[in-house]
């Protein structure tokens, strides 16, 4: 099949392109920018910006089926920036599968679109934990806008007289060998003295490994069609390894050889800090990423792990790469990158 991943060029956009290689398939992927990467894999590219509706139908002809990856994300920016991205984004992909009578689409989404404030998700599950009404950040809200919409597009009539069947995925925290966001991130504020655990870290969370999330994918898009278990529906993926925060972070700085950290701050400071460094962001303005934010502080700070069963059940996800097995992997391309050591 010829299969297209927007964002391919991204974290795991590149390890869904690997493993959609490794199967046969060809790949084609969308971004802003070349990737030389993706030259590399022997991946077509097509660039251009997925609020561009005439982009995404050019972009989307020829191909079979589509893994909706590309996303605005972070903790800051304008409202409108993320709706661009994220929901004008998956609008415009969602009418041009039906336009090119594409009959596939699995959508990356997150975790965040069922984040509740201070309320913990402790063994959730895709019933007994809702979609939040509400959010302090941009990032969330429009993902969740812009899953609603793949899941309500499921069973819609394509070009050609077929249906569209949809999934949505929610991976946790993805990490891994290839990341240049996450770990680069809390080496530089490791070695500053600036990283610091809200309430002790010692509240327990799900992570994702980068492979085992796109083996969900993987599963998931051989599982989907119209009518299948999956069909419609939204799943959390994870390692299924929640570990107290303090324990994820210092994992992940031993793999890049850096000391461990162990400093705390209380999560009422910590909510404080991020209410200032809004306010301040927000009048300045600055094109930086405030340090702190209260969406950051509550995530950081309330425990989030998943029961993973019903994907399990319905596409055969069980994680295959354990969070000790990740870590040595990351340590290892740590140590091997160009400018590692």
């Amino acid at each position: 099949m010829k299969i297209l991943v927007t964002g391919g060029a991204g974290f795991l956009g590149q390890a869904l392109c690997r493993g959609l290689l490794a199967q046969g398939h060809t790949v084609v992927s969308t971004q802003r920018r070349r990737s030389a990467s993706l030259e590399a894999m022997g991946v077509e590219q097509r660039l251009g910006d997925l609020a561009d509706a005439a982009h995404v139908t050019r972009a989307l002809e020829g191909v079979d089926a589509v893994f909706h990856n590309a996303a605005k994300a972070g903790h800051w920016g304008s409202e409108q920036s993320y709706v661009d991205a994220n929901v004008t984004g998956t609008t415009n992909v969602l009418a041009a599968c039906r336009a090119h009578g594409i009959t596939r689409l699995v959508y990356t989404s997150t975790t965040s679109v069922a984040h509740n404030g201070r309320v913990p998700c402790e063994g959730g599950n895709e019933v007994n934990t809702p979609y939040a009404p509400a959010f302090k950040a941009p990032y969330p809200r429009t993902k969740q806008v812009a899953e609603k919409a793949v899941l309500a597009a499921n069973g819609s009539p394509v070009a050609g007289g077929a249906a569209l069947a949809t999934v949505a995925l929610r991976p946790r925290l993805i990490w891994g060998p290839g990341d240049t966001n996450l770990l680069p991130r809390l080496v530089e504020r490791a070695r500053a003295g600036r990283l610091r655990f809200i309430a002790g870290g010692h509240n327990r969370m799900d992570t994702s490994y980068v492979d085992n999330a796109a083996d969900a994918h993987l599963k998931a898009f051989a599982a989907l069609s119209p009518g299948s278990a999956c069909a419609g529906k939204a799943y959390f993926i994870s390692n299924g390894e929640p570990q107290p925060v303090r324990e994820i972070v210092n994992g992940l700085l031993v793999a890049a050889g850096e000391p461990r950290v162990e400093a705390s701050v209380p999560f009422a400071v910590a909510y404080a800090a991020g209410a200032l460094c809004e306010a301040l962001w927000s009048t300045l303005p600055l094109e930086s990423e405030p340090p702190m934010t209260r969406f950051v502080a509550e995530q950081l700070a309330t425990p989030h792990w998943y029961d993973l069963s019903a994907a399990k059940r319905d596409f055969g996800y069980v994680p295959q790469v354990s969070v000790a097995e990740g870590l040595q992997r990351l340590a290892r391309w740590w140590q091997e990158r160009p400018d590692g050591g």
